[in-house]
């Protein structure tokens, strides 16, 4: 039958030697034709009044038609050839004949398509992707979405959780809860399986900090690990999140130092300047600039760095740290609880992080639109400094910024 055609599969697939064709068993018939120029056109294939036909439903590259539209202009074609004819014998025409279209992969494959990439964060449709190629999928393909039951959710979110991942076991769940919810909302289920199950991992509130001789030694470690010791020194310096550093492009950071994250990869979806602090300007002006790559940090001048874990228990080992001791997200908490030994008002420290919850959820967010802009550049520089302290060996300096 062939595999579901993913929206980050058709932005992927690279090109072959001969002319290429990909089925989608998400819509019978469809295929996701790849030149060996590059160039990628959808067709619908099938089968009527005896004969085999094929009708080209138009480009997949940059402004043709998405993976839900080729879908929905095969499913339109084949709709209309049947009340040409009046008759309902148009039969797509796929590698191996297969069942309904109410099978899991295919409203997964809906789901990813309509929701996941359309209405949230790049990164959290990828994961989101990733959930189900990994655990949903490989349980259950083939069965059709009416006849999953509480138990077979029960029994899937366990199964992950006595392998020792409790935490992807209750993004499992919640990746499924999103899923069948979707079903229901769009009135393709009448009820969402997932509802009442509890999540099988009790996750402890994370109150990690890195110590002063820990922030030193990670610093120091980094400094063989290119491109990804540069990037943990800008996590270190700025407090921002791994893939909004991990994706930094370099048009995204203009002469005076200021970093414009767009709200694509903000994760409260609101565009965010960043006054970076000197000690980051440099890292970045260091980093070698590869032609026709925007990317900051990148490791093939084609995309920004991924393997984080990798990464990250290289430089532990470095630094004589237990990789397993620690996260990359220690470090956001690690600049926020030191701006605060600094005297950092809070207000401040939530702006730096791009925060809307705390000080600034509810009423007191839509009527204070004060931006702390001035207090943010001079407390983030005030914290590299404290950093770069650090790491040369001098007394850490406890300085009260005044504030406004």
């Amino acid at each position: 039958m062939g595999k579901v055609i993913t929206h980050r599969f058709v932005e992927s697939v690279r090109p072959k030697a001969a002319r290429t064709e990909y089925p989608d068993a998400g819509c019978p018939g469809l295929y996701l034709i790849v030149q060996p120029t590059g160039t990628r056109s959808w067709a619908f294939r099938f089968r009527h009044n005896g004969a085999n036909g094929k009708k080209t439903l138009g480009r997949a590259d940059v402004g043709g038609l998405s993976l839900a539209a080729a879908r929905a202009a095969a499913a339109a074609h084949r709709h209309r050839l049947e009340r040409e004819d009046d008759v309902t014998a148009v039969t797509p025409v796929t590698p191996k004949t297969a069942g309904g279209e109410d099978k899991i992969e295919t409203a997964v494959a809906s789901f990813l398509e309509l929701h996941a990439y359309r209405k949230t964060r790049a990164s959290t449709a990828w994961a989101t992707e990733r959930v189900f190629n990994r655990i949903v999928l490989p349980a259950w393909r083939g069965r059709t979405i009416d006849s999953i039951r509480k138990r077979d959710v029960i029994d899937l979110v366990e199964s992950v959780a006595v392998s020792g991942r409790g935490y992807l076991a209750n993004r499992t769940l919640g990746t499924c809860s999103k899923f069948f919810n979707w079903l229901v909302a769009r009135d393709v289920l009448a009820f969402s399986p997932v509802t009442g199950i509890e999540k099988p991992h009790e996750e402890e509130i994370r109150d990690r900090v890195l110590t002063d001789d820990e922030l030193r030694k990670l610093w120091l470690a980094c400094a063989d690990e290119d491109p990804f010791g540069q990037a943990l020194r800008v996590l270190i310096t700025t407090g921002a999140r791994r893939n909004e550093v991990s994706q930094m492009r370099r048009s995204e950071v203009d002469e005076d130092g200021i970093w414009t994250l767009p709200r694509e990869r903000s994760k409260n979806r609101r565009p965010h300047k960043i006054s970076l602090p000197t000690q980051a300007q440099t890292i970045i002006a260091a980093m070698p600039y590869l032609a026709d790559c925007d990317f900051v940090f990148t490791a093939d001048g084609k995309k920004p760095v991924t393997g984080w874990d990798k990464a990250k228990v290289r430089i532990s080992a470095r630094a004589g740290i237990a990789a397993d001791t620690w996260r990359l997200h220690d470090l956001r908490r690690t600049c926020a609880s030191g701006m605060q030994k600094l005297g950092v008002q809070v207000p401040v420290i939530e702006k730096a992080l791009n925060h809307i919850s705390g000080t600034f959820r509810g009423i007191v967010g839509v009527y204070q639109q004060h931006d702390y802009a001035d207090e943010v550049r001079i407390a983030l520089q005030r914290w590299a400094d404290h950093v770069e302290e650090i790491v040369d060996g001098k007394p850490a300096k406890v300085v009260k910024l005044r504030g406004r």
